[in-house]
Parts: C-alpha cells; structure tokens; sequence
C-alpha cells in the first residue's frame, strides 16, 4: 500500500486530498469544518477526515505533496517589490511577517500539523502543475491538451501543455502580471465585489449588461495576440504594486471611483460585467484554437480558477476546436490538493492510470464527511426538535419511496427543500449530496430563495439539475449530453422557457436572464437518490428537472455536517430538511397560506 496526502493551503480554499494506492478515497475543503469561507490555513481539520476516512494516520503516509514551491512564489514577491519600489513597499510589509513566519519554513510546519508523525517525504510541485495535474489525470482521457489559467501561481498565470497516459508536459506559458485571472478580478473589485468569491457574480450580472466597453478594454487595458497570448498595460493596475486592484487611470477609463460594497448596481458596473466577460471568452477561445493547432489533440482538460467560469466553458463546448472538454470540478485552489497528490503518484513516481477509471471514475466528487442514521438522529435530539414548530417523519431509507413521493409532494406545494444525505462534494458546487431543491417552474422561486433563504443578491441565478437521459429535451444540448459537475452553460429550449410552449415545461426559476442555465446532469449511477427524487418529480408533473443550489446562506460554507443544515433550516425560510432518512417539516399555522408559500 501506498498513501499520498496531496495539501493547498496559505492563499485561498485550502484543502487536503488523500490517495491510496492511486486512488482518491478522500477530500475536502478546510471551510467546511472550520466554517470561515475560503479559509486559507493549514488544512488541519480536512487532513484530519481524510486519515480518518482512510483508517490510516500520519505514520503510515509515504508522501505528502504541497500543490506549489514557496521559494519559487517568494522570489516572485521580492522581485515583484523591487520592481517597484519605492511603491510596491505597503504591499511588501503586509506579506513579509508570513512569509519569514511559516511561509518560508512549510515543512516544518507540515511536520507540527501532522502531529509530528509524519516520516516520509514532502513534494513541491509547481502551482500550475498542480492545476494540470488534477484536470488530465481526473479525466477520462488517455490523451489531451491541458489548459491552466488563473491569477498567478509562482510566476505563471496561464499554461498550455499535454498530457499522455502518466504524463503530463507544460510547454507554454504566460507569467505575472500578465494574468487573466486578475484582470477578471480588477473588474470583480471595481464592481464593488469581493475578489476570490465575486467573480461569481460578475459572471452572474453580466447578461443585465451589454459590452459597451469591449473596445476600450482592448485598446487600453490589454494587448492581445491571435493565439491568446496577451499583455496588461499596467498603468491601469495597482495588484502588482499595492493593496487595491485599480489604479486612478483605470477609473478614469471608466468613469468614476469603483462602486462601493452593498451599493446600488448600475448600468455601468452590468456593462463592465458584460464588457469582461465577452474579453476573457474572446482570449480563451484563441488560446485553445491555438492549442488545437500545436497538439493536433482531440481532448481538452481545463483546470485553474479561470476553469469556474461555466458560462466561458460553455462557449469552448459549442465554438472550439475540441470535441470533448473535461473541467476538474474543484478548478480552483482547493482542487490543488488534489493535483498535487495525483502529480506525485503518477509523475514522480511513475505508476500508471488505470483506465477502467472511466467518466467519473478517476474524479469521485462526492468525497467528503458522511453521517452515519444515529448520528443525524442524535442531532436532531440535541437541537431540541421535534417541537410545536417542526414535525419529523422516519423512512426506511434515503431511496425510499415512501420518503420521495413525500418530497415530491412538497415540491410540487411550491415548498423548499434542504438536500442532506451521503458523502459531501468536493468543489464550490453543490451537486446533490448538499442542495436546496425546489420546483424550477414556479416564476417566484428564484426571488423567494434568494431573498429569504441564501440572503443574497435578487440578480444571482440558480442551476438546474436534470435527468441526464431527458436534459436534451428541456436545453439545446445533444441526446448523449452528460455535465455532473455544474461547469457549462447551455441554453434552455424556448418551449421550455417561461410564457411560451407546453405550461408543465416552463423553467423560469433557473432561466437566466439570457436564456442560459448552469445545467447539472445527474444518472443513477453518479447519485441514485437525486436520480430517483428526479423520477418521481418528473412522473408527477412530466419535469425531470429541479432547482439545484447550495445548502448554505450568503457568507457561509456549504453545509457539512447535520448541525450546519439544521442551522440554515432554523434560521431561514426553508420550509423542509431531509437529513438522511428522516424529514423535517415547518408547520404552518394557516394550511391554506402554507400550501401557497412562499
């Protein structure tokens, strides 16, 4: 046997990763247990449940693999600094106590965080080789182009590469601070949003928009080439230099001061949204024509923070020169630890992929915490429920039918529904397993969820989940269509939309704005429960598809553990918990209003 603990941590969404014997048997985010979004320490508590999970400890580890090379990343900070001096200094001593603190000293401090147990040895490989690593090895394909993109690992912003069988070679790549992933996040700043968790939702707020600023970000902010590679004119920037990500001239350019936090969107901050999103699709669209052309491959893997972007994965789908694309589903830093891990088993040490890891064999997104019946009844008993308020209903298990008829009722009653069972997903995407479902053709869902249960913006649209054998019905996407991870964005079908075509098709709860939806597929074989849930809704309404959006609120971690759903069902306007086997039911005092809530 051997075991390869992959980690990313120190930045953003740090995470562990475990490997048996080429196998990932578990992972998760330190912000699931910890409960601080896009937690940056030590990944302590997710290191924990992966050795838990494994039945092994820090003794019995081979590896450790840390998914980038500090030294590397300091030289760049110091450079960086004395390119820049006397200006670059503010941001230069606000990083500096890490770095000479822990940052510089990693491996002591892997050695304290795993209990001094650890005796074998530390990998670093490099960030985007992290990245490239968790995209080509988590696919399914034996042959592929690689594409990484982000805002910077060590030096590099974007690679381009190849992988074969154990393989994988970057032969390409554009370094700092020449990033698309900080010019997606100066936009993201100006926009009023916070940087690593907003460019969410100015992907989001762009169809409210129209690109009227395309040109001028293509004839001041940005030189780019005809294979995608690109140069910032950095008099409109401040990250390379500062604490903020804009510079004056960059507000100049576009008409005024950013938009303060918790303001009021404009026109302009829903154009500029537009303007960047329709830059950063043109640039990757060039990049893998490009890479097309230099492998002469059919496959694409995509990975990096960049790879979140699903509307941009979408367009590479339908217009790019690849006939397949493969998204790691944790593209972003946390899915580093994976990369890292997967880098190690097979790179450095040469063991070769198994094959039969077909689909979603080789990537298991469902790798988190599960909760064995008595402790969600333990829970339960502790929150003090049932009371005057919740009513609870026991079934035999999560299929079964009894329990799903139940929910489906519910649905169709215009009700919300918290979605608790298995393992928990790895990845910023809820994909069932942590999920608020509810019936995507009521047209006041999306207002009702987003106002009274995450607490967030009324712009931010929710995804479907569809039956991976009815989807091409309902989204203009081919009969064999298959996206479990909720990475592209298709278009739903007109008879599907809201006002036209058959009533029990309109989808309006998780139609955006431009007719787009996040589409999630979902078969038996990936998550038999939500599968069966999707048979049953469908065989009562003829709609093989639900709203599907995390299980968390405006600020917060998707759920993890029984005591964070029931949380989030107490303190909020959902109307049912399944936890397991078990239902947990508001009641209402007037039935009539409740069968019309909300």
């Amino acid at each position: 046997m051997s075991a390869v603990l992959g980690i990313s941590a120190y930045y953003h969404d740090s995470a562990a990763a475990l490997l048996v014997d080429g196998k990932l048997v578990a992972a998760a985010q330190e912000e699931r247990f910890t409960r601080q979004k896009h937690d940056s320490g030590f990944p302590t508590l997710a290191a924990n449940y992966c050795m838990e999970r494994s039945g092994l400890g820090y003794g019995d580890l081979d590896y450790v693999a840390f998914y980038e090379k500090p030294y590397r990343k300091f030289e760049r900070l110091l450079e960086t600094y004395l390119a820049t001096a006397p200006r670059g200094w503010p941001a230069f001593a606000a990083a500096i106590p890490t770095w000479l603190r822990q940052k510089l000293h990693l491996s002591r401090d892997i050695h304290r965080h795993l209990q001094r147990q650890f005796k074998g040895r530390i990998i670093f490989p490099s960030h985007h080789e992290s990245h490239a690593a968790s995209a080509f090895f988590a696919s399914p394909f034996e042959h592929a182009a690689i594409l990484t993109a982000d805002g910077v690992g060590e030096w590099e912003t974007t690679t381009l590469g190849t992988g074969q069988q154990n393989r994988i070679e970057l032969f390409k790549s554009l370094e700092f601070p020449h990033s698309l992933g900080l010019l997606y996040s100066a936009f993201t700043s100006f926009c009023g949003f916070s940087i690593n968790s907003g460019e969410a939702k100015l992907m989001g707020l762009a169809p409210f928009g129209q690109p009227n600023y395309v040109e001028d970000i293509r004839q001041n902010l940005i030189d780019v080439k005809p294979d995608g590679s690109f140069r910032l004119d950095l008099s409109y920037f401040n990250f390379h230099k500062g604490l903020t990500m804009t510079s004056g001239r960059f507000h100049r350019l576009f008409g005024g001061p950013p938009r303060k936090p918790e303001t009021e969107i404009t026109q302009r901050e829903m154009d500029l949204a537009s303007s960047i999103q329709v830059t950063i699709e043109d640039i990757l669209l060039k990049m893998v024509h490009h890479l097309h052309q230099e492998t002469g491959l059919e496959n694409l893997c995509i990975a990096g923070g960049l790879g979140l972007n699903c509307v941009a994965n979408g367009l590479l789908r339908r217009e790019g020169p690849f006939n397949q694309i493969w998204v790691q589903p944790a593209a972003g830093d946390s899915g580093g630890s994976i990369g890292a891990a997967m880098f190690a088993w097979h790179q450095l040490l040469g063991n070769m992929r198994n094959q039969k890891q077909a689909k979603l064999g080789a990537m298991p997104v469902y790798t988190g915490p599960e909760y064995e019946p008595s402790h969600i009844q333990s829970t339960i008993r502790d929150a003090g429920l049932p009371d005057e308020s919740v009513s609870i209903e026991s079934f035999d298990s999560e299929s079964d039918d009894s329990l799903l008829e139940r929910v489906s009722e519910l649905l169709i009653h215009k009700k919300v529904i918290g979605w608790f069972h298995g393992r928990m997903e790895m990845g910023p995407r809820a994909l069932g397993n942590r999920s608020i479902l509810a019936d995507p053709r009521c047209p006041e869902m999306q207002d009702h969820i987003n106002r009274d249960i995450k607490f967030r913006e009324s712009f931010r649209p929710f995804a479907p989940v569809a039956l991976a054998s009815q989807a091409h019905h309902f989204f203009e996407v081919p009969q064999d269509y298959e996206s479990p991870f909720m990475l592209f964005t298709e278009i739903v079908k007109p008879n599907t939309r809201h006002g036209t075509g058959n009533p029990l098709a309109n989808l309006p709860s998780i139609t955006h704005v431009n007719q787009s939806a996040r589409l999630q597929t979902v078969t038996a074989e990936q998550n038999a429960p939500l599968a069966k849930l999707l048979e049953v809704f469908a065989s009562k309404t003829g709609c093989p598809v639900l709203l599907n959006t995390s299980l968390n609120v405006r600020g917060q971690p998707i759920a993890c553990s029984p005591v964070d759903a029931i949380k989030i069902f107490k303190t909020t306007q959902l109307d049912a918990l399944v936890l397991g086997n078990i239902l947990l039911r508001k009641i209402y005092s007037d039935d009539k209003n409740a069968s019309e809530h909300p």
